[in-house]
């Protein structure tokens, strides 16, 4: 009966070629049907695409293209040989289909065997020894399709990757991807979804426990839209994870329940949706879809999967080629004849040559195999917040909801789009706009505390604080919601000996919270688990202690206004400048006078400066009071002189240091840096338990530091405290030094006039907004928290939160004693005097010997030095000393009017 009723269409077609003289081209196509639909969606567009050709007369003006379709099951090799053989017999151009690799192999070898060219839409895994030259596949070449998705692993810089396949065919596309970790610094882990299973939850659970945020799913489009339901309902569709799909036909998928979601999806897509002429197809497509059978379910409605648009593209090179082939006949081909068509080879050739701009873009055939290899493929992104954005006008509803952020090419790689750039510099607000974000936070004064009302207060309005106002500030920036909620445990944030986080950034971490709003410090630990925003505060750590009480006055307080040092050298001074005095004094003859001026003969000339004097001399200047001996020589008189200036500084710098050592109160810290708290154990100090300060000491390699956490962890149940508040207790109630930040300190200070900050700062930190690692919130934050410094928004809310009460300033600062620093250049001019009164006492003792050796040329220069010795001699105020006569009758002629006087006054004595 089939036999009678092919020969009756051969017997019409001959007919008809008589009638006309319009050549009529057919072409076969053999498609396999799943149970759940009744037409699949490669043979639609095979309909689709040879009507539209037969319309279409500017392409093929005297050629009609017919086909001749056949249905098989799945997996059937057998059934599909021989529905080829029976469109062979028809006579037919080339062969589409079927797409699943049991049945392709059976396919192919006829169409070798009859060299009839087979075109292929699916991918195929070429096999090493491709002998298949009648052989034409659409689809994107496996080696560049790995290409890409390696390109675009590297683009978003991800150093840690989960691969999930479907299949073992998966395997064979990752290859580059399997390849990269050793150049690229990648770990990756491999996944397979459970054959025959599309729940994979079980799996996804694993993942969402493991905390592996970037995945690539390598999957059909169904397995696809199931996997997207299963990530919906284990909480995994949030703005912290990131999916890659590999399937060409993400942008078909249903997303509308994951508009909102926040999560970030990439996908490749191969549709040249930026042409109008493809959008105008494609819209076409969909009207008569939305007229037919209904679509699958996943797939937006109306949709043209790639797949179809392959289809459509194939069919189309098909007339392209058939339009440059002239005087080609269609024979009637027998498949246990194997008697080959003799225009096959030819027809392959003009095929392999002809190029078209299709729906999948411009399409070019290698002509060695017959693969596509110069193609272009769409990186295509959710909106960061999910809401639709369109790309272009046409394509209606499958562009709205995707941004090409990048066109990959097979030869250029990848080239980001402009429109991408621009999206980059939109208004931050985008992304957080409408969306409500849970904080978590920990009482601390004055960044959180509990307000005080009489009303019962709910929700935000709890609580208040510096963190609060900073929250208000980002919220109006940025346009999101919040809702605050203080941590559970209390802690801010440490990593245990096991490796477990506690505190705000343990929640971080498992995303209990986007954001953590508190005095959160900055370290190189937290950092390596969490994401933290350019730090809102700055400070260090400091001491908290006591303020020291008051010294009372001592027996010896009149010594404080000079330091022991200074008192030291002024002592030293005072004997060093009546030693000098006195040598000088002996040694320059011009402080030796005859005792007896009225008897110029005798040979005795006195010195008053002795040791004894020149000491007495010392103190009396140094006591303001003088004496009764005065220097004669110029020497001894710059001595004098530099002396009596050295005594007014001295003298007056006493003074006035005593008036302020009179009217302030020092005080007496036992403290005064963190190196004195690491030599002494008397005064017990410590920080808060699993706290960055904690941290600080326990990870530091500086000696002092490291001596001080050995203190406090020798003593963790007393040294260590829960929180600052019970620090501030201990310091108030017992001899207990607190380690925390200065900003703190700065706080309580202003309000605990009994407590002060002691020493500098030991380090230099910030306080960050902590977010999740990868989070999308982390650079818009940055960028307000910037916002909010330059317009000094930081400062004014600082400045609100710290003032105080504050305490009464004291008047004066308190005095210190006098220095070497403060008064040491008048011991440099003391010392010049003396060194300059030497040179000038060497000078007169020459110039009296040179005035002596002209007047008596017999005193030899050995009596000279003899006289001298004898000058010196500490314990002898007198000499004698050698006078010539023309000297002694000068010395008479000058006393005699005093002697004269002395005797008449006896005289008078006498008489009277």
């Amino acid at each position: 009966m089939e036999e009678r009723k092919r020969l009756f269409f051969r017997l019409l077609l001959a007919a008809q070629l008589c009638l006309s003289s319009t050549q009529v081209l057919r072409i076969g196509g053999i498609f396999e049907t799943r149970e759940s639909e009744l037409v699949s969606m490669d043979e639609l567009a095979f309909k689709f695409a040879v009507n539209n050709i037969n319309r279409n007369k500017t392409l093929m003006p005297n050629t009609t293209l017919t086909y001749d379709i056949q249905r098989i099951n799945l997996f059937d090799g057998f059934e599909a040989s021989r529905r080829v053989c029976d469109q062979l017999a028809l006579g037919v151009v080339a062969v589409f289909g079927p797409s699943h690799s049991s049945s392709v192999s059976a396919v192919q070898s006829i169409c070798n065997a009859l060299e009839v060219p087979h075109i292929q839409t699916r991918w195929k895994h070429p096999s090493v020894d491709n002998k298949d030259t009648f052989f034409i596949n659409l689809y994107p070449e496996y080696t560049a399709i790995a290409r890409a998705i390696l390109d675009v692993v590297t683009f978003f810089k991800w150093r840690k990757l989960t691969v999930v396949y479907e299949d073992s065919t998966g395997l064979m596309r990752m290859q580059e991807l399997i390849k990269a970790p050793a150049k690229f610094n990648l770990k990756i882990k491999i996944r397979q979804l459970t054959p025959g299973n599309q729940d994979a939850r079980p799996l996804l659970k694993e993942l969402k426990k493991d905390k592996e945020f970037f995945i690539l799913f390598d999957c059909s489009y169904r397995m696809a839209s199931e996997l997207l339901k299963q990530l919906s309902s284990m909480g995994m569709m949030t703005e912290y994870y990131h999916f890659f799909f590999t399937t060409l036909d993400l942008f078909a998928l249903d997303l509308e329940p994951y508009r909102y979601s926040g999560v970030n999806m990439t996908g490749f897509r191969l549709l040249n949706v930026d042409h109008p002429g493809v959008a105008a197809t494609m819209d076409k497509w969909a009207m008569e879809r939305l007229q037919g059978p209904k679509q699958e379910s996943g797939l937006m409605d109306g949709i043209m999967t790639t797949d179809a648009a392959l289809m459509y593209d194939a069919v189309f090179m098909v007339a392209v080629a058939s339009q440059r082939a002239t005087q080609m006949t269609v024979s009637s081909l027998q498949c246990h004849r194997h008697k080959p068509w003799r225009f096959g080879p030819r027809f392959m050739n003009l095929f392999k040559e002809a190029q078209w701009d299709g729906l999948t873009g411009h399409i070019v055939l290698n002509k060695t195999d017959g693969l596509r290899r110069d193609f272009d493929l769409d990186i295509i992104s959710l909106k960061e917040d999910g809401t639709s954005r369109g790309v272009v006008d046409g394509g209606s509803r499958l562009t709205k909801r995707w941004i090409k952020i990048a066109m990959w090419n097979s030869y250029r790689g990848m080239n980001l789009t402009e429109k991408s750039s621009r999206e980059k510099n939109n208004n931050v607000t985008d992304s957080l706009a409408n969306r409500t974000l849970i904080v978590t936070t920990i009482l601390e004064n004055p960044y959180v505390m509990q307000k005080k009302s009489e009303k019962e207060l709910i929700g935000n309005d709890r609580f208040e604080g510096y963190c609060l106002d900073l929250l208000k500030e980002l919220s109006n920036i940025l346009g999101f919601t919040y809702e605050v909620r203080l941590v559970a445990d209390g802690k801010y944030g440490a990593q245990n000996d096991k490796g477990e986080w506690s505190g705000m950034v343990r929640e971080l971490i498992d995303h209990v919270a986007d954001l953590a709003v508190a005095p959160l410090t900055i370290t190189y630990v937290r950092e390596k688990v969490i994401d933290f925003s350019k730090p809102f505060m700055t400070l260090g750590i400091s001491i908290l202690y006591r303020k020291p009480n008051g010294t009372n006055p001592g027996v010896f307080s009149f010594l404080n206004p000079l330091s022991p040092d200074i008192w030291m050298y002024v002592l030293l001074a005072c004997t060093g400048v009546s030693c000098v005095l006195f040598v000088i004094a002996r040694f320059t003859p011009y402080e030796w006078y005859n005792p007896h001026p009225c008897n110029p003969s005798s040979t005795l000339i006195q010195n008053n400066f002795t040791l004894l004097n020149s000491f007495w001399f010392g103190v009396g200047a140094l006591m303001r009071q003088g004496s009764e001996l005065m220097p004669k020589a110029l020497s001894t008189r710059i001595v004098g002189g530099i002396w009596w200036f050295f005594t007014l500084i001295i003298i007056s710098s006493y003074t006035a240091n005593l008036a302020a050592f009179l009217t302030v109160e020092r005080m007496d810290a036992p403290i005064d840096s963190a190196d004195d708290l690491a030599k002494q154990t008397r005064i017990e100090y410590g920080a808060v338990r699993d706290g960055s300060t904690m941290t600080f000491f326990k990870k530091s390699k500086i000696s002092t530091y490291e001596k001080m956490w050995a203190f406090m962890s020798s003593r963790k149940n007393t040294a260590l405290v829960k929180n600052n508040r019970e620090g501030i207790t201990r310091v108030l109630t017992t001899d207990y030094a607190m380690l925390m930040e200065s900003t703190s300190i700065e706080y309580i200070s202003q309000r605990n006039c009994n407590l002060t900050q002691i020493g500098g700062l030991i380090d230099s930190k910030g306080y960050g907004v902590g977010t999740p690692i990868g989070s999308p919130y982390r650079d818009k934050v940055t960028i307000a928290i910037l916002q909010l410094q330059e317009e000094g928004k930081l400062h004014m809310m600082k400045e609100k939160w710290w003032r105080g009460n504050g305490c009464p300033e004291e008047d004066n600062k308190e005095a210190s004693a006098l220095g070497v620093e403060n008064i040491g250049g008048i011991f440099i001019v003391l010392a010049a005097g003396l060194v300059l009164s030497v040179f000038v006492a060497i000078g007169e003792f020459i110039y009296k010997a040179r005035r002596n050796a002209d007047i008596e040329e017999c005193v030899s220069f050995s009596a000279r030095m003899e006289e001298l010795g004898i000058s010196l001699q500490c314990y002898k105020g007198i000499r004698r000393r050698s006078q010539p006569h023309s000297e002694a009758r000068t010395a008479c002629v000058l006393c005699q009017p005093k002697c004269t006087a002395t005797r008449e006054g006896a005289r008078r004595d006498s008489s009277t």
